[in-house]
Parts: C-alpha cells; sequence; structure tokens
C-alpha cells in the first residue's frame, strides 16, 4: 500500500516542498527513511511508533519505507513526524478523503501524541500558497506565525487526533486569523528618547542624517560619552517597517526558532548588539547545519557593535559582502544557502586603547605607535564602508548639569520619515529603498553636485587621498542631507556637511 502526503523543508529562509511517500508492503518488520535525512529525521520513526500506538492507532508490523522526494535536498529537524504518521495511517486506510492532498502538513511528536511547535511555519506557509495549496496543518503555537500570509488557511492542531479527524471529514477546525492592521498599530516602547542625552548635539545630528538614509556610523569617543546611550535610541527615530519589510525580518526568526510565540510577526525593526567575543559564524551565519547569524537577524534593523576594535580582525572582515550586498552567501560542499542582510551597522570604539580624553589629569596615555596599532583593527576597506564617522567628545560638567530636555525621539523621527517618503519616491520601481542602497548609476543620476561642490570634492579629494567608494559615499551622504531639507540639487553646504563625517579620514590632513 502506497500513500503520500506533503511536507515541507527549510532551505535558508524559504522553504521547499517535500512529498512523503509511504509504503507499506509484505516482509519482516522494518522502518526505513531515505531521501537524506538527517539525524533528527531518521530519529523520528521511534517518536512516530510510540506517537501513533498512544494515540490509540494501530502501528502496522511491516516494511515500512518512507522517501522524502526530492531526494538530492538534506531534510532537517523534526518537522516530518506528523507528515510521516499520517502517511502511515493513509497507507493503511485509517485517514481517507481528499483533504491529504489539499493540505500541506508540519509538526513534531511527542510521544503521546500532542503536535510541538517547529521553526520555520511561515516560510512554510508562502511556499505552500505558491504550491496552490489550500492550506497548511501546523503546530497550534505556530498557527498566528502562518495566518499573517494571506490566500491561505493556516490550521493550529494539539495532537494528532485532531489531525486525523480534520483530515477524514469528522471534524471541523476553524483556520487561525491574524489583524495585520492591529500588529502594525502597535507603538513600540522604545523606553529610551533622545531628550534624555545630555550635549552631543553633533553627534545627534549625524545620527539623523544616518537614520534618513540608512547609512552605517562608526561613533569614536572616551568611555562615558554617551556613544551606547545614543546607539541604544536610534530605532525610536527609524520609520515604521512596511508589511514586506515584516515579512522578511520574521522569517529569519522563524527558522531560526526564536520568534515568540505570543508575536505572529515582528512589525518593529530589530536592534542586535552581539558581545565582541563572537565568532565569524556568530556574526555571519553558517556552521555544519547553515543557520543565520546576527547580520542577518539584524535585517532591516540595526546592527550596534560596541567597543568595535576589540572583535577578531577576521570577524569584522567578513561583515564586507553583507555591508556592499546586504545579503550573505554561505556555501557548501552539498549547497549554497543565502541569507539577507539588509541592515544599519551602528558602531562604536574608543579613541585608543586605553580611552584616555587626552585632557586633563586623566588624559591619555597611549604613545602615537599605540593609538595607530588600536585603530589599525579596524580595516581601511572596512571603513570605507561606514559612511559615516564621528567623534563623541566627553559631555561637560555644564552640559551634564543643564535641566532643560533636548529634543525629543519623536521629533526627529518626523523628520526622518519625511525624508526616507522622499526615497521612496525617488526609487519607486525598484529595488532600492534608501540612499544607501543606491547603485553607482543612481549617484550619478541623483547625486550630481552643483559647480562649487565639484570645487570641494576635488580640493579634499586629492588632498585627503579619498578612495573611489569613500568618495561615492560622500555624495550618497550629501544626498540624505538635501534631503532632510527638502532640496532637489547637492549642493556645496550638503557636501562640506558629509566630508565632515568622515573623521578617520580628515586625520590624514
Amino acid at each position: 500500500m502506497l500513500a503520500k502526503v506533503c511536507s515541507s523543508s527549510l532551505l535558508g529562509i524559504d522553504a521547499i516542498l517535500v512529498d512523503v511517500e509511504v509504503d507499506i508492503s509484505q516482509g519482516l518488520p522494518q522502518f526505513a527513511t531515505v531521501g537524506l535525512p538527517d539525524g533528527a529525521v531518521k530519529e523520528s520513526k521511534d517518536r512516530v511508533k510510540s506517537a501513533l500506538k498512544n494515540s490509540g492507532y494501530e502501528f502496522p508490523s511491516r516494511k515500512i519505507t518512507v522517501n522524502l522526494a526530492p531526494a538530492d535536498i538534506r531534510k532537517e529537524g523534526a518537522s516530518f513526524d506528523l507528515p510521516i504518521s499520517i502517511g502511515i495511517l493513509a497507507a493503511t486506510g485509517v485517514v481517507k478523503g481528499r483533504r491529504t492532498r489539499e493540505y500541506l502538513l508540519l509538526g513534531e511528536l511527542s510521544l503521546d501524541g500532542v503536535v510541538k511547535p517547529v521553526r520555520g511555519c511561515l516560510s512554510v506557509a508562502v511556499a505552500a500558497r505558491e504550491g496552490g495549496f489550500s492550506g497548511i496543518i501546523v503546530p497550534r503555537d505556530n498557527a498566528c506565525e502562518g495566518a499573517v500570509v494571506d490566500g491561505i488557511d493556516v490550521i493550529g492542531v494539539s495532537e494528532l487526533g485532531e489531525v486525523v479527524e480534520f483530515l477524514n471529514g469528522d471534524r471541523e477546525i476553524p483556520p487561525c486569523r491574524v489583524d495585520i492592521a492591529e500588529l502594525f498599530s502597535e507603538t513600540a516602547d522604545h523606553g529610551e528618547d533622545f531628550s534624555e542625552v545630555k550635549g552631543q548635539d553633533h553627534a545627534k545630528r549625524a545620527i539623523e542624517v544616518a537614520a534618513a538614509g540608512a547609512h552605517n556610523i562608526l561613533m569614536i569617543g572616551p568611555p562615558g560619552s554617551g556613544k551606547t546611550m545614543l546607539a541604544r535610541r536610534i530605532p525610536g527615530i527609524l520609520p515604521r517597517m512596511s508589511f514586506e519589510e515584516a515579512i522578511e525580518t520574521t522569517k529569519v526568526y522563524s527558522v531560526m526558532g526564536i520568534l515568540e510565540r505570543d508575536r505572529a510577526l515582528i512589525t518593529h525593526r530589530p536592534f542586535r548588539s552581539p558581545h565582541h567575543t563572537i565568532s565569524d559564524i556568530g556574526l555571519i551565519g553558517g556552521g555544519n547545519t547553515p543557520r543565520p547569524g546576527e547580520v542577518s537577524l539584524s535585517h532591516n534593523g540595526l546592527l550596534f557593535l560596541d567597543e568595535l576594535p576589540e572583535f577578531k580582525k577576521h570577524v569584522l572582515e567578513v561583515l564586507r559582502q553583507p555591508l556592499e550586498d546586504g545579503r550573505v552567501t554561505i556555501s557548501r560542499a552539498l549547497m549554497s544557502i543565502t541569507y539577507p542582510s539588509r541592515m544599519m551597522l551602528v558602531s562604536a570604539m574608543n579613541p585608543c586603547k586605553c580611552g584616555g580624553t587626552g585632557e586633563g589629569p586623566a588624559g591619555c596615555s597611549c604613545t602615537p605607535r599605540e593609538i595607530h596599532q588600536y585603530r589599525s583593527r579596524i580595516s581601511g576597506p572596512l571603513l570605507d564602508r561606514i559612511d559615516i564617522q564621528i567623534e563623541v567628545p566627553a559631555v561637560r560638567y555644564r552640559e551634564l548639569a543643564d535641566r532643560a530636555e533636548g529634543e525629543g525621539s519623536a521629533v526627529i523621527a518626523r523628520r526622518v520619515g519625511r525624508a526616507r517618503e522622499i526615497q521612496l519616491d525617488r526609487f519607486r520601481g525598484t529595488r532600492v529603498h534608501c540612499n544607501a542602497q543606491m547603485t553607482p548609476r543612481q549617484i550619478r543620476k541623483f547625486c550630481e553636485p552643483d559647480p562649487a561642490g565639484h570645487r570641494l570634492l576635488e580640493l579634499v579629494t586629492e588632498r585627503m587621498g579619498f578612495s573611489a567608494r569613500a568618495y561615492t559615499r560622500i555624495l550618497k551622504v550629501a544626498r540624505t542631507i538635501a534631503d532632510l531639507e527638502g532640496s532637489s540639487a547637492v549642493t556645496e553646504q550638503h557636501l562640506a556637511e558629509a566630508i565632515q563625517y568622515r573623521s578617520l579620514d580628515r586625520k590624514a590632513l
């Protein structure tokens, strides 16, 4: 007897359809799983056997062969428990009807037949809709996650018996519904506001420019100057995520299995701040079983690297591709997986190893050679990919004692939002969403300076020895400054401010 049900397997952050074929034939009792299964899939035979018996169904004492097709793609995880169980019941005639062909199944089984949550339900729902299925049957804890996908029914179940009754038509389970508008109406409670930051007006302005164009930024200053405080307030001024961005980001968290059960969709831009002891695999992704890293978990959000020179140099160098391309490609012998990583990099560092300010009795005690060695931990090519580099000096007592509140995050967010709207209108119909993502052709079209601006760029480029990449970064930042002012042209004034945001390059003067 042969039966076939449909399931799915994850490949990167996307899902591929997998046919679970179950054949029960005469012979000695045996359970074989073929089709490149990993250890968790091979172990499913014991979970399936116990789950069927403890749910009141007979487990056939014959030769059982389970084929997971396509057979040339590795299958991982325990999510095939439910479709294998239903395949066995369909082959023995317990499950009947056409619903087994209309619904995609996914779920891990405990020994008593309870359906446990799995990873990647959102990606599976998207794949099922594209594959023409009527719906998917998933663990109840994953139902809300899959229900954000329009045009497909998501049936949440708690135990194996419910699935059998539903497929046989003996029980109706209403599909899960999620109010997308309500999810996006929830305001993010960041709890931190720019009005709490004393002084640092220059740094606030640079951060506003960075947020308006999604530019990478590096803050250089002594301990206690407020670098981390400033960084943690940036999410509060970033524009809201679109539905497409929310789906992309939620997919990454879903395949990692770290999406909160009561959150169907990530609607606020993520903020990730890994420790400087992180490995290159932890940052970029990979491993024996490839998983997304911190750069992908920051997709459409913000990645904050504090104490940048303390990160291992080879770890920082792997940031080059995601900063340039907005994606990470991990190649293995059997596969090549691409994860999205279009994030805004915010980093901070001390001016030298001792962290001194260079002023007063507690000033810097480092020699010029030690300062050079400390800063050389960050390579030139990586610095070129950071659009804005600013100095954050120590805050004076007069500024700390000032009781007046500064400009709040809500006011800054409105200006940033207007600038982003200008950019969305400018790049409408393309895959570019903000100035930081502009292609060389778009830079030539939208960032052409006026004659005075050309003369200024020629002067500073020759004197500072800017690389071609640094030159284009200046043009992008200048375009963002012009957008904040509502100017259609990039003028000398905009370029002058953008040049001031190349702090480390200006040291060459």
